[in-house]
């Protein structure tokens, strides 16, 4: 049997103010002693995700911008993987249409709904970071977006005139942490399954664990054997989306460990039985 886990980082991995993700030491050391796969599932790009990964050690493949694409390490699977592109040492499975068409297509929605939008293209990267409360060189890595567009809806009444507004045109709003993100009709469901079904092709049982703590998550945690809601202020509506779901006593990387632990350490046997 594989186990994989699936993970978000902001709020999740990383505590939402701070970004340290200190307090998960113990649970990440576990799973690399124990080989347990952890992949990275996020809204960030691939620049941040690579910078997170590094920080991380972490090696495996992850997702980017909101399930827009999947980036497999360069020979991390014996076989090749279909449908994917070469492109900076990865095997890219990309499911999002490109970051111009986004654009576009928010300029499009906005005139539509009457809904005024500042997107991140629009923003310096000092605006960036002081918007998302990160430090100044990864609010630069945060603007080299190649699938989706965040925004700020200025007008917060007409954002369901602007949602509608974006579905027309057969395109997804997805609200994050911090930001809502037009991408394509995708999202971060499509990558588990697309990558759980990778790891099945060299194992006889693959079980998921997902963590996550925002609303973007609960596809995400919708597509696997065990879901975790790390505590936020969404916890509670996002439970009513995933009944299932575990929710941890603690938020960001303090609930990460707590959960990963638990689940693997102390619980083995339940993560087993699924």
């Amino acid at each position: 049997m594989t186990r994989i886990i699936f993970t978000d980082l902001d709020g999740t991995l990383l505590d939402r103010k701070s970004y340290s993700w200190n307090a998960a030491a113990p649970a990440l050391k576990w799973l690399n002693e124990h080989e347990v796969p952890w992949l990275l599932v996020s809204s960030k790009t691939r620049a941040e995700v690579e910078y997170w990964g590094q920080v991380l050690g972490n090696r495996h493949p992850f997702s980017v911008e909101n399930g827009s694409a999947i980036c497999v390490p360069r020979n991390y699977f014996d076989e090749l993987i279909p449908g994917s592109i070469q492109r900076g040492g990865y095997d890219t499975i990309e499911r999002g249409s490109s970051y111009a068409a986004a654009v576009r297509a928010l300029s499009v929605a906005a005139q539509a709904s009457g809904c005024r939008v500042r997107g991140f293209h629009e923003m310096t990267a000092e605006e960036v970071a002081a918007a998302s409360q990160l430090p100044l060189d990864l609010a630069v890595l945060a603007k080299k977006r190649e699938y989706d567009e965040p925004f700020e809806a200025l007008d917060p009444e007409r954002v369901a005139e602007l949602e509608a507004a974006i579905r027309t045109q057969g395109l997804r709003c997805i609200r994050g942490g911090r930001f809502h993100h037009i991408c394509g009709d995708h999202d971060k469901a499509d990558s588990v399954r697309q990558l759980s079904n990778l790891f099945g092709r060299t194992c006889n049982e693959v079980v998921t664990v997902g963590l996550g703590d925002g609303f973007n998550d609960v596809p995400l945690l919708r597509a696997v054997d065990v879901p975790v809601i790390v505590r936020s202020r969404d916890a509670a509506a996002m439970l009513r989306s995933v009944p299932n779901a575990f929710v941890t006593d603690h938020e960001g990387p303090r609930g990460w460990n707590a959960a990963i632990l638990d689940i693997f350490r102390n619980h083995d046997s339940a993560v087993a039985a699924v």
